[in-house]
């Protein structure tokens, strides 16, 4: 299909005789905002890695037609020895015939664009609350305006207040750029704000598709118990005794 942007047909990858992908079938339209959910190690991440090609699938497709990338990482992963504009343009310096005080323009901008000021641009990474580490990331990620965003558990660390901040600067960003966006996270508060539509990963398997408003109507129990937190229903979580 033309409209599709990510397609991911019966992926599987397994870690010596752990299965953590057992038939990943997923795809994600051009311009959608796309939100994986899932509890921690059912293999969000891996499946993020795979599709960005940081790890090669033992078995199935995965379909890439994007032309650039843009990726806000859990932790922001910024370079500690640079500043903040030089985050922000890291890749932008990389462009032909780019210069430094272009640059620094540029991120200048993309810092506004995400709610900083011009000062945070000289300013270092070790300077800066978590909050606005996640800001500088998702600044980094849309200056080159890519057509494919990537957010790896944007909300990790973060108040609530920041938290809404963060997605709301998500969907500002995504649309503004009418790009595809693919986001990996636990955060239910977070996947309801910025999903077109949500995909439930449990036991490397994409159980259940559909929009929010689907999601609160469903009558799957995976779904239903994961949604509400809750320590009842079929998903069992294995809790190691001490001693």
């Amino acid at each position: 299909m033309k409209n599709i942007q990510i397609e991911l047909k019966n992926v599987h990858k397994a870690f010596g005789n752990k299965k953590v992908l057992n038939g990943v079938d997923l795809a994600i339209q051009k311009g959608e905002s796309v939100v994986i959910i899932g509890g921690s190690g059912t293999g969000k991440s891996v499946t993020l890695k795979c599709i960005l090609g940081l790890l090669k699938p033992d078995k199935g497709n995965i379909t890439f037609n994007g032309q650039q990338i843009g990726m806000l990482f859990q932790g922001a992963a910024l370079f500690d020895s640079l500043s903040v504009w030089e985050n922000v343009s890291f890749a932008v310096l990389q462009q032909p015939g780019m210069t430094r005080a272009k640059a620094k323009k540029i991120a200048i901008e993309k810092l506004a664009e995400v709610g900083l000021k011009p000062e945070v641009a000289d300013a270092y990474p070790a300077d800066l609350s978590g909050g606005m580490k996640k800001r500088v990331g998702l600044a980094r990620a849309i200056a080159t305006k890519p057509d494919t965003l990537f957010f790896d558990e944007p909300t990790t660390g973060l108040d609530p207040i920041m938290s809404d901040v963060i997605n709301d600067l998500i969907v500002n960003s995504v649309k503004k750029l009418g790009a595809t966006a693919l986001t990996i996270t636990h955060d239910m508060t977070s996947a309801k704000k910025i999903a077109d539509r949500i995909a439930m990963l449990y036991e490397g398997k994409i159980i259940w598709v559909g929009t929010v408003k689907e999601l609160e109507k469903t009558d799957n129990p995976y779904v239903r118990q994961f949604v509400a937190g809750s320590s009842k229903g079929p998903i069992h979580m294995e809790v190691k005794a001490e001693g």
